[in-house]
């Protein structure tokens, strides 16, 4: 390690950056594409891609059950998935903050390079800027992703109709309460994880095997609530959801007592929402329930004709309630 700081230089284009990335970045994250180092990579196509693009500048750098490089990682793999493409490449674009230790950024490094490994994509191509102290915090993360779809698996709210169900793969409101705790340097004593993960290996198996999901989309920002009114306001059908059904664990639920938050608006990352067939629900659930990132998932309602374009819930008490979108987001810097 021949300096413990980012400097200014690292950003130049000279020595110091063409050290830097052959060092650390091509050193941990090589393949034969990367390895080429040159302004675009070449990868051969002949179907149908997926492609997207993220920022990420979560504060802190490091949480339970994360950091901001599997971060990066499992939020543009998880993109993908969601419109039932297979993930292969990604970019990664790094922007930081001369000063910073250079002990962090390898860890971090590291830390995106185990994380890549695991979801089965390769980071092909990128770019490191270096800006004045106090220009960024630490460190900013730009990652851009390309699937191939799979064959006649197009997600579309357009597929949406009444009777199908909803089905989230999990317990949720972990990854915004696993940061908010690290951020305040107080666990409640819960030990709350994030649920950070990709979750391609667990989608693109069951895309093969059927043909009953229609559309799937991630809760990150804004939580399960948002998610289902941004479902809801695009397919211009309701959405009815069970209290009693939605996982929430013992420890969210008790964290999100005492910091006065609702779970239900609270980010995941590592959660999928599914709409599938009416006639299939079951047999969905029963198959994401034999992965390991699944084992807590429910359906937790339905799609309506009316009320159109809203989301109610059936509450614990018996009683209903409209969910709206969250008007700002409560814990900023989630992801």
């Amino acid at each position: 390690m021949p300096f413990k700081k980012i400097l200014l230089g690292h950003g130049s284009g000279g020595k110091l950056t063409h050290n830097l990335i052959r060092g650390l970045l091509l050193a941990r994250l090589k393949n034969p594409i990367l390895k080429e180092l040159a302004d675009s990579a070449l990868i051969n196509y002949r179907q149908s891609l997926a492609f997207t693009t993220d920022s990420f500048v979560v504060n802190p750098l490091f949480f339970p059950g994360g950091d901001i490089g599997k971060l990066a990682v499992c939020g543009t793999v998880n993109d993908l998935a969601m419109v039932g493409a297979i993930p292969e490449y990604l970019s990664l674009a790094l922007i930081i903050e001369e000063g910073l230790d250079y002990a962090i950024l390898e860890r971090i490094v590291d830390s995106i390079s185990m994380s890549a490994k695991k979801a089965g994509v390769k980071i092909v191509t990128g770019d490191l800027k270096v800006v004045e102290k106090g220009a960024c915090d630490k460190i900013f993360i730009n990652t851009s992703g390309i699937g191939r779809l799979i064959s006649g698996k197009g997600m579309s709210v357009n597929n949406i109709e009444p009777g199908d169900k909803i089905i989230v793969t999990g317990n949720i409101a972990e990854h915004g309460l696993a940061v908010l705790s690290r951020r305040k340097e107080q666990d409640l004593g819960l030990n709350i994880k994030s649920d950070c993960a990709s979750l391609n290996k667990l989608i693109v198996p069951i895309l093969r095997k059927t043909n009953a999901i229609k559309f799937m989309r991630d809760p990150t920002r804004g939580g399960l609530s948002t998610t289902l009114n941004e479902i809801a306001q695009s397919c211009g059908l309701g959405i009815v959801i069970n209290e009693k059904q939605i996982p929430v664990s013992a420890k969210v639920r008790a964290a999100c007592e005492l910091l006065g938050l609702d779970p239900l608006y609270v980010a995941n990352e590592g959660k999928a929402i599914l709409v599938v067939d009416g006639n299939a629900g079951q047999q969905i659930l029963g198959l994401l329930r034999k992965h390991p990132l699944a084992k807590q998932a429910n359906l937790i309602g339905e799609v309506v004709k009316k009320p159109g374009s809203r989301v109610v819930l059936n509450t614990s008490l018996n009683t209903q309630r409209l969910l709206d979108m969250l008007s700002s987001e409560p814990l900023p810097r989630i992801c």
